[in-house]
């Protein structure tokens, strides 16, 4: 599907996952359709499934949001207590627009429990509260994780909420990022399952001896522990004083160590002038959030905290801050650090979501489906990729995912077709009665059009138009000679491209029939 599609169905107030292949513009997208919500005055809550994804966004994770913060369920007093904060309820009642960024980390729990913190709050029994909410990410990304002792996490897709609030998938097919056929070409073996020899080629020829041969790249490992180690080299190599900050804690021993295991900070952190830190906390007020990149430049004279200046050249001093566990307004546990870490090197967890020039990356102990297919898809280019090594689970992704995924793209064909088929003007007014039904602004534009002017094709009718040049009988109404025929072809074992040529109807409605038909899933 195109972005002028998507968007088009986007400004209907449909709920829609919007999905795509890494690059294919899928931010770009959702940051247009941002504009165009407040530039019609509809409140928009924009957010995303972790700290640092929702960074990249400028927007706020969806358990604080949502006000569900560290839960993993919700009881009747939760929901009642969470209906009482008065700065929540204003929040989730004057939003419009709910966006959830990063989807595929999501668990299917936690989508279920804002959904029901949104009817709550809203006091409406629609899905989410009567919130058109739009889901971003890919599936081939990084999978929820459930930590040790915790029942095991499951894709948002399996949640009660996704199948009753009933998404359009938007899946895009353009690509944006990567002008690299080769580093594509790998790309797209590892989402199809298909390791190839000429991929392992490519692989070997972007091998490195070690992480220093490209000193200022960032590095990305697997494992906590390879990252601990290379940042503990580069902060030895500065010259100055160490400056170490402590965790103060507060609590019960086992409430304590769930927030210390949590904490993205240090129990002992240790830095120096000159060392690169991020930021583990979201901090509005002071200009920082979780996952914003820095360099410390010095120490404060009095308390000795760190004074750090971010890649776009705000500085500011970081006082530390607490992670608390709250039962109602009482907090029963609580830890104190400051709200850094360093930072030469990171895990491909929380590299997802970035766009970098140049990577060092180690795959060699990859663990995880999808863990090599999201450090590779950080780079734009081939040259910007630099391997230490990898191991055959790096080049893996989940079979669940595939099966998935191949769903997903024919309902999205399904969609862009029926979509497509719709009149110009009355997409139009169910886009304007959107805007209505939010209380937003409608601007009408006086017309320009002079009589016997040539006007622009709009995107949607241009892409319209050529689906009924490729497919000419893609919107006629289906005959029962015409189903007799798929049907044949079907048992012949013709694939659906081969199919929709021959009867000249488009993709995504030959596999609509054949579903409608019984003859598929």
């Amino acid at each position: 599907m195109t972005q002028d599609t998507a968007l088009a169905i986007l400004k209907t107030g449909t709920n829609v996952f919007l999905t795509g292949e890494p690059g294919s513009g899928k931010t770009y997208l959702v940051n247009q359709y941002v504009r165009y919500l407040r530039d019609h005055d509809i409140k928009v809550a924009i957010t995303a499934s972790t700290g640092i994804a929702a960074t990249h966004i400028s927007g706020s994770t969806i358990h604080s949001w949502s006000g569900i913060g560290i839960r993993k369920s919700l009881t009747k007093r939760d929901l009642d207590a969470l209906t009482t904060m008065e700065r929540l309820v204003k929040q989730i009642t004057n939003t419009d627009v709910l966006i959830i960024d990063e989807i595929s980390m999501l668990d299917a729990g936690t989508l279920d429990m804002v959904e029901e913190v949104c009817r709550e709050i809203r006091r409406n029994h629609e899905p989410f509260g009567g919130l058109q909410v739009v889901l971003v990410g890919d599936f081939f990304q990084l999978p929820p994780i459930s930590k040790f002792g915790e029942p095991e996490a499951h894709f948002a897709f399996t949640a009660r909420a996704w199948s009753e609030s009933m998404f359009e998938i938007c899946y895009l097919t353009e690509q944006h990022r990567q002008s690299d056929a080769e580093l594509s070409s790998v790309l797209s073996s590892i989402r199809s399952g298909e390791v190839l020899e000429t991929m392992h080629t490519i692989l070997h020829s972007r091998k490195v001896a070690t992480h220093d041969e490209q000193l200022e790249a960032t590095k990305l490992f697997s494992h906590n522990a390879n990252v601990d180690e290379v940042n503990a080299e580069r902060l030895a190599k500065l010259k100055g004083e160490v400056h170490a900050f402590d965790m103060s804690h507060h609590g019960p021993k086992a409430k304590v160590e769930q927030l210390t295991r949590g904490c993205l900070s240090p129990e002992k952190l240790e830095l120096k002038i000159g060392a690169v830190v991020m930021c583990t906390r979201n901090n509005p007020e002071r200009g920082f959030a979780n996952g914003t990149l820095a360099t410390v430049i010095q120490f404060e004279s009095m308390d000795g905290y760190p004074i750090i200046k971010t890649r776009t050249g705000k500085t500011m001093t970081v006082e530390p801050m607490e992670w608390a566990i709250e039962d109602g307004e009482t907090v029963t546990a609580s830890i104190k650090q400051i709200p850094l870490r360093l930072a030469w090197a990171i895990t491909v967890h929380k590299s997802q979501g970035m766009s970098l020039d140049a990577a060092v990356m180690d795959l060699s102990r990859s663990f995880a489906y999808g863990q090599g297919y999201v450090a590779l898809s950080r780079v734009r280019t081939l040259d910007g990729l630099y391997l230490l090594g990898w191991n055959d689970r790096a080049l893996l992704v989940d079979p669940i995912i595939q099966e998935q995924d191949r769903t997903m793209r024919s309902q999205s064909d399904s969609a862009e077709a029926t979509w497509l088929a719709k009149d110009e003007k009355a997409m139009r007014e169910r886009q304007e009665d959107f805007i209505r039904h939010c209380g937003g602004k409608i601007h009408i534009k006086p017309s320009t059009v002079v009589p016997g002017e040539v006007v622009d094709v709009p995107p949607h009718a241009k892409r319209l138009e050529e689906i009924r040049k490729q497919y000419p009988h893609a919107y006629t109404p289906w005959t029962e000679d015409q189903e007799e025929k798929l049907q044949e072809l079907f048992k012949k074992d013709k694939t659906i491209g081969e199919i929709a040529k021959e009867m000249e109807r488009h993709p995504g409605g030959i596999r609509s029939r054949l579903k409608k038909l019984g003859l598929t899933d």
